[in-house]
C-alpha cells in the first residue's frame, strides 16, 4: 500500500470497518490506513482479519482485530469498545458485512431470508448503535456499504433487496436524528465488482456469463475494489464535510439498464 498524499487525509483519525476481513471491506480498510486511520476490523473470521491487518501493519499502518459476530448487539458493543479503548476514540464507521446467496423467492426459506436481513440491515443497526456515542463525541461519518438490489429488482435476490432497501431507509433515519450530534451518514452502492465473494456467487467461474454481464454496464467492465474504496475515502474524508443522507451510486452505470442476471 502506497498513499498518494504527504499528509494523510485521515492522520489522527479511527475508522472500524465490519466485514473487514475480505473483499470490499477488506479494500477499504488498507485504504482508510493508507490515508493514516487507525483502522478495526470486524468480522467472523479471525484469520482473514489478521491477514489484512498483517497488510496494514506492514505497511507501517495501525490495526486492531475484533472478531465479532454484527447479529449479537453484545457482541458488537464489546468489539466497538475495545476499538476505542485501544484507539482513543472513533471517527469513521464503515458497515460492509453482508451476507448472499442466489435463491428464487418460490425456493427461498424463511430461515435463509432471515438471515441476510440480520447480518445486512441488523447488523448494520447494531453497528451504528453501538458506535453512537463515541462517533458523537467527536463528529463522526458512518458509511453503510448497499447494493443496486435496494432500487432494482434482480432475479433471485429478493431477500438483499429487502435488506439493502432497509439500510437505505436506515441511513437516511439515521441522518435525520444524528445531524444534530455532528453524526454525517451515507451509502455507497457498488455495482458489480471484481474479487469479491458477492459476484463469485452471482456469476460462478463462467466465462460467457461474465462477458455478457460486462457488456450490460454501460462502462463495459466491472467495478475495481480499490474504486469503491476510493468513493468510501470520499465520503468520511473533509472533501465530504457536507454530504449527508446521500447515496453514491459507484457502478459504471449498470442500475441505469436493470440487471442481465436470470436465475431459474
Amino acid at each position: 500500500m502506497t498513499s498518494a498524499f504527504k499528509d494523510g487525509l485521515l492522520t489522527g483519525k479511527v475508522a472500524l470497518v465490519t466485514g473487514g476481513g475480505s473483499g470490499i471491506g477488506a479494500g477499504i480498510a488498507k485504504r482508510l490506513a493508507e490515508q493514516g486511520a487507525s483502522v478495526g476490523l470486524m468480522g467472523r473470521r479471525p484469520e482473514k482479519l489478521d491477514e489484512v491487518a498483517a497488510a496494514i501493519r506492514g505497511a507501517g499502518g495501525r490495526a486492531l482485530c475484533t472478531p465479532c459476530d454484527v447479529r449479537e448487539y453484545a457482541d458488537v458493543e464489546r468489539s466497538v469498545n475495545a476499538v476505542v479503548k485501544e484507539f482513543g476514540r472513533l471517527d469513521v464507521l464503515v458497515c460492509s458485512a453482508a451476507g448472499n446467496f442466489v435463491a428464487p423467492a418460490a425456493r427461498l426459506s424463511a430461515n435463509g431470508f432471515k438471515a441476510v436481513v440480520a447480518i445486512d440491515l441488523l447488523g448494520t443497526f447494531n453497528v451504528c448503535r453501538a458506535a453512537f456515542e463515541a462517533l458523537s463525541k467527536e463528529g463522526g461519518s458512518i458509511v453503510s456499504i448497499s447494493a443496486p438490489q435496494a432500487f432494482v429488482a434482480t432475479p433471485a435476490q429478493a431477500h438483499v433487496g429487502a435488506a439493502k432497501a432497509g439500510i437505505e431507509m436506515l441511513t437516511k433515519n439515521l441522518a435525520l436524528e444524528w445531524g444534530g450530534a455532528g453524526i454525517r451518514v451515507n451509502t455507497v452502492v457498488p455495482g458489480p465488482t471484481e474479487d469479491t465473494e458477492g459476484m463469485r456467487r452471482l456469476a460462478p467461474d463462467d466465462a460467457e456469463l461474465q462477458a455478457k454481464m460486462k457488456r450490460s454496464v454501460p462502462l463495459g467492465r466491472w467495478a475495481k475494489i480499490d474504486e469503491i474504496a476510493d468513493a468510501v475515502l470520499f465520503l468520511v474524508s473533509p472533501a465530504g464535510a457536507f454530504i449527508t443522507a446521500t447515496t453514491l451510486v459507484v457502478d459504471g452505470g449498470s442500475s441505469l439498464v436493470g440487471t442481465s442476471l436470470s436465475f431459474g
